[in-house]
């Protein structure tokens, strides 16, 4: 089992930025990557950042250049800074891990809102 705990979300003026992390727990060491998602109210959930085991990042192109995902493996932690956020960056936003064998893992989601 692997464990998600998320924090850092909120509400923010355009322009702004946040930091969430993920800090992970349990059977660690099945874990090959980990992945930011996001859903916004009548969308689809969408992939946002993704980083593997080998620190190789992929990025939807609606955040290139204004989001950073990264990991911290001496804290369990992974991270999302948030740049030059956009009303259009709202949405619910979920930690997700995956395993070698295909299992998914999900943090509870957190709310990030930006308007003025």
């Amino acid at each position: 089992q692997v464990e998600l705990v998320e924090s850092g979300g909120g509400l923010v003026q355009p322009g702004g930025s946040l930091r969430l992390s993920c800090e992970a727990s349990g059977r660690l060491f099945s874990i090959s990557a980990m992945s930011w998602y996001r859903q916004a109210p009548g969308k689809q959930r969408e992939l946002v950042a993704m980083i593997t085991n080998s620190e190789s990042t992929n990025y939807v192109d609606s955040v290139k250049g204004r989001f950073t995902i990264s990991r911290d493996s001496a804290k369990n932690t992974m991270y999302l800074q948030m740049n030059t956020l956009e009303p259009d960056d709202t949405a619910v936003y979920y930690c997700s891990a995956h395993t070698l064998i295909g299992a998914r893992y999900w943090g509870q989601g957190t709310q990030v809102t930006v308007s003025s």
